[in-house]
């Protein structure tokens, strides 16, 4: 079975809203009217329309043999600028001794840090319930074709990447993390700031401490979450870290759920890529599979195939080629699986 990767369209919309369901993501949302706008805004940013600071990026994974949308992912061009700054908490240690008593302690302190200046970040990434633990891993797909996407694009995007990653949550979906501090400082529950956040996160500098905050302060089952990911999430958390993402001492304030970072062009999928012009000869043998996209306005395409070089030209199977709707001599970015 076989899967394209492609920027979302109108006609995705009842797809994407199906998706959306099974979840409860804010930057997803189960809402036609938004998704609406979110599609209109993705398209407008392949074209070149939108400024970095306003281009976000949506794309779905079309299963090739019967259109079926099993998934989905996005790009934020730049998360962080001076109208909605990217929040977070900075992990970080501080010592305290007493002379007197001859003894001292180590402590986790969280400071409240405020970028304006964000990196690129990626995120967004479900999977339709019914591709979840297939062979195919469709949400590797859907991750790593988003980096041709990059690399075909450098200048639509910041020198450095971000990733923020899910925390363990409730049954109830509720973040133990917020419940014991989030929560005193703003009087409202975790759905409901997190939400108002995707509208307007200035509140978060209005009412959070800017005083460094001791973790031994906090119920003990925050701390047990801090920094750590849900069980769904380490699939993809070890997925990013062998690409080259790593912690970056930082928290998400909302939840406790850890922020990874690398600089773009140490991103193994782009660094090991380049760009090829297609030739359209069958004869060769296609005995590798990388990651590969084609097209870098609202017509990109592409996934994990497999092709063959030679002569400085790409060469894929026929199914491929047409799936990927790709013509003689077009140009695209492949890296080697």
């Amino acid at each position: 079975m076989n899967f394209v990767v492609r920027t979302a369209e109108l006609k995705d919309l009842q797809a994407l809203y199906d998706l959306a369901r099974q979840f409860t993501l804010l930057n997803l949302p189960a809402d036609k009217k938004a998704l609406t706008r979110k599609i209109e805004n993705s398209q407008a940013s392949f074209l070149g329309e939108k400024s970095k600071e306003q281009a976000e990026y949506l794309f779905v994974v079309e299963d090739a043999e019967d259109g079926f949308i099993a998934a989905s992912s996005q790009i934020v061009a730049k998360n962080g600028v001076p109208s909605s700054p990217n929040y977070s908490f900075e992990v970080l240690k501080k010592e305290r001794f007493s002379q007197e008593l001859g003894i001292g302690f180590i402590h986790q302190i969280l400071r409240l840090k405020i970028n304006t200046n964000g990196a690129t970040e990626l995120g967004g990434l479900v999977v339709d319930r019914s591709y979840r633990r297939r062979p195919e891993k469709v949400g590797k797909i859907a991750s790593l074709t988003r980096f041709a996407y990059i690399a075909l694009c450098r200048d639509k995007f910041e020198e450095d990447l971000h990733s923020e990653m899910a925390p363990p949550l409730t049954d109830e979906g509720r973040s133990e993390f917020w419940e014991s501090l989030g929560r005193r400082f703003t009087g409202m529950p975790y759905k409901e700031a997190d939400l108002l956040s995707q509208q307007n996160n200035n509140f978060i500098k209005s009412l959070f401490p800017e005083e460094d905050i001791y973790l031994c302060l906090l119920d003990s089952k925050a701390r047990l979450v801090l920094g750590r990911v849900g069980e769904e999430t380490q699939g993809a958390l070890h997925m990013l870290e062998g690409l080259g993402f790593k912690y970056k001492n930082e928290v998400d304030p909302f939840d406790g759920g850890p922020h990874l970072g690398v600089k773009t062009g140490e991103v193994a999928t782009i660094k090991n890529g380049r760009i090829w012009k297609f030739d359209d000869s069958t004869t060769v043998p296609f005995d590798r599979q990388g990651v590969v996209g084609t097209g870098r306005d609202n017509k990109f395409r592409g996934g994990v195939w497999p092709f063959a070089v030679k002569d400085d030209k790409a060469y894929f199977p026929e199914a491929a080629a047409r799936a990927l709707k790709i013509k003689r001599g077009a140009e695209v970015f492949i890296s080697p699986l």
